[in-house]
């Protein structure tokens, strides 16, 4: 499971420090793609295999979006001996990601955000919302 909020920086190269906690769980090599809501995912190369295979069985007019959407952009990286990856620049146009960047675990994937967007959101988030989830959840 991942857990926890790290925030980083991009360098000149487009590479970011990814959070050690995060990277052991990834494993050795991992996928970034496009996200939902303007962020980046990061998927085990498990769990990316899993999802490929789901959207791979679906009917083609309910997964053509979906498939553009997924593969298009996505990219298997591979941390170097310090721990960074490479952001590709579609990726970061995509989310936004000029220099400072929120890593974030969100049970079973990572997400990317750029920072100020990530703090923007996270501070929209409704308690409420959140309570009625847990209380269908049973929380």
């Amino acid at each position: 499971m991942f857990i926890g909020e790290y925030y980083h920086s991009l360098d000149e190269k487009g590479r970011v420090n990814f959070p050690a906690k995060l990277r052991e769980e990834l494993g050795e090599q991992f996928v970034i793609t496009k996200g939902l809501d303007g962020c980046l995912s990061a998927y085990s190369m498990e769990k990316w295999e899993r999802m490929s295979e789901a959207v791979a069985a679906l009917p083609q007019a309910k997964a053509r979006d979906l498939k553009r959407f997924m593969f298009s952009a996505a990219t298997v990286v591979n941390p170097d001996k310090q721990g960074r990856v490479i952001i590709g620049q579609t990726l970061r146009t995509y989310a936004n990601i000029n220099k400072e960047m929120a890593v974030i675990g969100a049970s079973d994937h990572v997400e990317i955000w750029d920072k100020d967007t990530w703090i923007e959101r996270n501070a929209a988030i409704d308690s409420d919302d959140i309570a009625a989830a847990m209380d269908e959840l049973g929380f």
